[in-house]
């Protein structure tokens, strides 16, 4: 009798550890996967990062007025902070890519200190116009750097969990593509090797959630691709490369990408009814054949045909004969910047060149929105009495602590510059103010 109770323990025994067992590698599995998923999203989102970067330092370089320069330099803050996060959030704790963020670091720091100042008065040194040449340049070699390791992880099917196995064994690192083309960054260039202080400007970093708005079957690859030809405009023929994240993800999601004639092209698509977080198109644009509110109207019916619906457009500009519109969904005549898309469309032929639909995704859902606990002439009352208001509307924007709050948004003018304002709708107290520059002001008048 104590023979078979014996066995039966060990039986039961045996199975609760089979059990334990599969949960456990099973939990690691779908931590390996959404690891590797988080790595993937941050070093693509890098990579468009550098692009745009490039782009807008090579614009500042062609501006001459000191009303422009600032809010570009605003702009440019801005995207370093997000790509500086991006590094800060793929595994190369393991390797020294030190010159590679105090670059961003000092970017940073150079265009925010600049952007705050009174231009007028304090226009640019000339030693400041050959700094900022060579931040032109350094750009330019991380940007086609970071395209060719994506091109790489894109060809080869690269994890950066491998990446990381690599680069815990020194030995083995000079035999990883990915690996090499970091460190080729590193190699051009000349700065100091400094860390970057931990309260550096660009230091920023934002907290990722996950996807409201992602609904559909599921795609088969096949399918994905379909969807790729449409987003790209692309038809039969095309060469694609495309990879599916593993099952553990949040948000399951398929790259797709393409390299030809001297194009390259990448997109992100959910699994999930095929919707297109990102999409990134790189080629040299030609002379500038279409001016930007035709660039407008390609936007939007780009966004018409992808199923983005009650979208408006609130701000635009031109850069290297490119278009950049941002689009916020409206709903009872509330614009919720949360919900916010990007599209950028090249000026040579009207193709389209970028889409960023990230925060639209995780954002977008069924709201209450709350009527207004004070009046739209509390609100101006709250706008500086030097600001000439041209227009106003209700607006959800997101405060300094990520929360969606209800505000009055208003237009104005003040010395010749144009200003948007938002009034916390509950409180009256400001929320934030953008100064938008003369393409975004002459666009939006006419719109």
């Amino acid at each position: 009798m104590y023979r078979w109770i014996t066995i039966t323990l060990l039986t039961v025994a045996l199975i609760s550890v089979s059990i334990w067992g599969y949960q456990t590698n099973k939990q690691k599995n779908d931590l390996y996967v959404q690891t590797e998923n988080e790595y993937q999203r941050s070093f693509h989102e890098l990579t468009y990062n550098m692009d745009v970067l490039n782009d807008q330092i090579g614009t500042s370089l062609a501006m001459n007025s000191p009303d422009k320069l600032s809010p570009q330099f605003v702009d440019i803050w801005r995207i370093s902070s997000d790509a500086h996060a991006n590094t800060g959030q793929l595994p190369m704790g393991l390797l020294p890519i030190h010159k590679t963020e105090q670059f961003l670091s000092d970017l940073g720091d150079f265009t925010y200190q600049t952007a705050v100042r009174d231009l007028d008065d304090d226009p640019l040194t000339d030693e400041e116009t050959a700094q900022l040449e060579e931040f032109y340049q350094q750009s330019g070699e991380i940007r086609d750097e970071l395209r060719e390791a994506q091109h790489l992880s894109l060809s080869d099917g690269s994890k950066w969990m491998d990446v990381e196995q690599t680069l815990l064994n020194k030995d083995e690192a000079k035999d990883n593509d990915m690996v090499n083309s970091f460190q080729t960054v590193e190699d051009s260039f000349d700065t100091s090797t400094e860390e970057t202080p931990e309260d550096s400007t660009t230091s920023t970093r934002t907290e990722d959630h996950s996807y409201k708005n992602v609904t559909g079957d599921d795609l088969t690859e096949e399918e994905a691709l379909k969807e790729a030809e449409k987003i790209f405009g692309k038809e039969n023929g095309t060469d694609w490369t495309i990879t599916k994240s593993g099952d553990g993800a949040l948000t399951p999601m398929y790259s797709i990408s393409y390299d030809e004639n001297g194009e390259r092209g990448y997109a992100d698509l959910t699994v999930k009814g095929g919707h297109p977080l990102h999409l990134l198109v790189s080629r040299d644009v030609e002379e500038k054949q279409i001016s930007l509110n035709e660039g407008n109207e390609i936007a939007e019916d780009y966004l018409s045909e992808l199923g983005f619906d009650e979208m408006e457009l609130f701000q635009s500009s031109e850069y290297d004969q490119i278009g950049v519109y941002s689009f916020v969904y409206e709903e009872d005549g509330v614009r919720v910047f949360s919900d916010a898309v990007e599209v950028k469309v090249a000026l040579d032929n009207g193709e389209i060149t970028g889409l960023t639909a990230n925060n639209y995704f995780q954002n977008h859902t069924d709201r209450e929105i709350p009527e207004p606990a004070i009046s739209e002439e509390e609100a101006r009352d709250a706008v500086n009495q030097d600001v000439t208001i041209q227009e106003n509307h209700l607006a959800i924007i997101d405060d300094d602590q990520g929360e969606e709050v209800l505000s009055y948004e208003f237009l104005g003018t003040r010395d010749d510059a144009t200003y948007r304002i938002f009034i916390n709708a509950e409180t009256g107290e400001e929320e934030k103010i953008e100064k938008l520059t003369e393409a975004e002001i002459n666009y939006n008048s006419v719109v």
